[in-house]
């Protein structure tokens, strides 16, 4: 097993944690944020403010917390469920739908594999490359990209919503909400004393609980006390996940092993929301490891890579890495070809949610969704 040293962080990174002295004096600044949620969603909930429901089956991957959650790999989860078995379903092409965090601009946009990143997010980018038969579209306006989709796509068969949950103007037809094993909304607070952004009644309404990177599958014992900690009904479905990581991947050579082992090294760089999973794997593969921390969604400016660069040159001697996540991949662009970085050892880190209890409950609860639709009855 390897150690970890962490580099301080080049620029600076939101600690989120147990309420610390700091965010408690934060807890008043919190209630009239508190009073905010709860008239908004009276007013959705009372039919002042109008929700569309949407004309064909659409999934929500979502959560109330800042981030952190896993949300993109559970997004490739369903993506995986409605590719791999389509049943008696309709044949047709499946779709995305995100905003695309910390992208230029808003408007609605059908992503290519060849986009770059900082135009179109990471993230849909990211899922664009891995998924190529996929339609991804971004736009900030989650009702008119319905829209759009379904005018495009007529026959399409299931719109995938990335971070929709709090997007009440769309009514979706199947909501799944994630927390973590690690900080559970019951575990936490509204910002700014802690990292939630919506109510926790609110995920109480979803189709669907996820309770993300569990490092086991919990006893049925530990279950009913999550389901209990959570507040949830006992009709609601409350699935477990764990994730998996692939083999490193050089981003120069697809074919190439990277090494790791006795003797190896691995400068780590992120720029994702909660990073200690991926440390602890990573720590598991090289012998020294070595983490750069930058904010959630960071684009990196030629002057990280030249900072990169020369901590890579430097940081120990022998066989090493340069390693990152497949979403900060997506940010680096050209990056990869010409620059500071170009022709270091660089590779990436895939990952993969999978579902811990009732793997086939989390299935029939996708496909029957899609199936039982009524544009496709």
């Amino acid at each position: 097993t390897g150690t970890i040293a962490k580099s301080q962080s080049m620029h600076a990174v939101a600690i989120f944690g147990p309420m610390s002295l700091l965010r408690s004096l934060f807890l008043p600044i919190s209630w009239p944020y508190w009073g905010a949620l709860r008239v908004r969603h009276f007013l959705f909930d009372h039919g002042t403010f109008p929700s569309t429901a949407t004309q064909v089956p659409s999934i929500v991957i979502g959560n109330i917390a800042l981030g952190g959650t896993g949300k993109t790999p559970h997004v490739e989860l369903v993506l995986r469920t409605l590719l791999e078995g389509n049943g008696s379903s309709p044949t047709g092409p499946v779709a995305i739908l995100s905003r695309g965090y910390a992208r230029t601009g808003s408007g609605f946009h059908e992503v290519q594999t060849m986009d770059d990143g900082r135009v179109v997010g990471d993230e849909p980018l990211m899922v664009k490359r891995k998924f190529s038969g996929v339609r991804v579209f971004v736009g900030a306006d989650r009702v008119a990209g319905m829209d759009a989709i379904q005018a495009q796509l007529p026959d399409v068969r299931a719109v995938v919503l990335d971070d929709a949950f709090q997007h009440r103007a769309l009514k979706a037809g199947l909501n799944i909400v994630l927390t973590t094993w690690q900080r559970p909304w019951s575990r936490d607070h509204l910002l700014p004393a802690g990292n939630l952004r919506d109510l926790p009644f609110r995920a109480r309404q979803a189709d669907a609980v996820v309770v993300t990177k569990c490092p086991i599958l919990p006893t049925a014992e530990e279950q009913h006390r999550w389901r209990k900690r959570l507040r949830l009904q006992k009709d609601l479905p409350l699935f477990f996940s764990g994730i998996e990581y692939a083999p490193p991947l050089s981003l120069i050579d697809s074919t190439m092993t990277v090494p790791t082992g006795s003797g190896t090294s691995a400068l780590l760089f992120t720029g994702i929301a909660d990073s200690m999973p991926l440390e602890t794997h990573v720590a598991s593969l090289f012998e020294h490891v070595r983490h750069v921390a930058f904010g959630d969604h960071h684009i990196f400016t030629p002057v990280d890579q030249q900072r990169l660069a020369r901590l890579f040159d430097t940081f120990v001697t022998g066989e090493k890495t340069l390693l990152t996540t497949e979403k900060d991949a997506a940010r680096l662009g050209p990056a990869l070809i010409s620059g500071p970085l170009e022709g270091l050892p660089i590779a990436v880190v895939g990952i993969r949610a999978f579902i811990l209890n009732e793997p086939h409950a989390f299935e029939a609860l996708i496909r029957t969704h899609v199936a039982t639709h009524p544009t496709h009855r």
